[in-house]
């Protein structure tokens, strides 16, 4: 059975913004809480929606949840600030990457923690259109629940109409991608040590491959 659908994250997976985000996301809510996060709070949340990340940052603090709308209006602000300081691109081989596999028949569905409007911005910045470019953008404001739950993934099956999840290869950069992978029952969970997590952090999520890029799936999926 072949592979007819790629469901694929965006920071850190198929677009370099630098780690910004979590940068940002880290500022605001230390700023609103005068606490620090730790590194191992924050990877906890890394992959989610920014609002969740938000509300388990809070929680993790022992702050009110309630601020979690507050402060997110303001990480918003302060992430479209520095993507426009510093515009993001895509990875290296990532173009390359997906028009081979769309050549070859596979359906290329973004899906992310970010809202619709971050989203479609950051594809206008990386000069991607849906329809021209990839087929389908599933954002984490249009499903009951981010990651790790798997409906950004199911979501991307919908929108392309892939019906078997034996059909899908999901790949990220997160233990949470992954995590929302393997939930899904994708017959492929692909890692990739582009973005905010290590080869350790990755190996210690379920998953069914490791590589180094998106760049590597064409070739992955020719040998499987």
């Amino acid at each position: 059975m072949p592979i007819r659908l790629a469901s694929l994250d965006m920071a850190g997976t198929t677009v370099d913004e630098g780690g910004a985000v979590y940068t940002v996301l880290r500022e605001s809510v230390e700023e609103a809480t005068d606490r620090m996060v730790s590194d191992e709070l924050l990877s906890a949340w890394v992959g989610t929606s920014k609002l969740l990340a938000i509300r388990g940052l809070l929680r993790g603090l022992g702050e009110d949840e309630a601020r979690a709308p507050e402060i997110f209006a303001g990480f918003a602000d302060r992430l479209a600030a520095a993507y426009e300081a510093d515009p993001p691109t895509l990875l290296p081989g990532v173009r390359e990457a997906v028009d081979a596999l769309r050549g070859d028949g596979v359906a290329i569905g973004l899906q992310t923690g970010y809202t619709r409007e971050v989203a479609e911005a950051l594809l206008q910045t990386v000069g991607w259109r849906v329809g021209d470019d990839v087929d389908a953008l599933v954002t984490a404001d249009e499903v009951p629940v981010s990651r790790p739950a798997p409906y950004l993934v199911f979501g991307t099956m919908a929108a392309t109409g892939v019906q078997d999840v034996a059909e899908v290869v999901v790949a990220g950069d997160t233990a949470n991608d992954l995590l929302a992978g393997s939930r899904s029952g994708a017959r492929f969970v692909v890692g990739v040590l582009t973005g905010a997590h290590t080869v350790a952090e990755l190996g210690a999520a379920r998953h069914t491959h490791l590589v180094a890029s998106v760049a590597d799936l064409p070739a992955l999926l020719a040998e499987a």
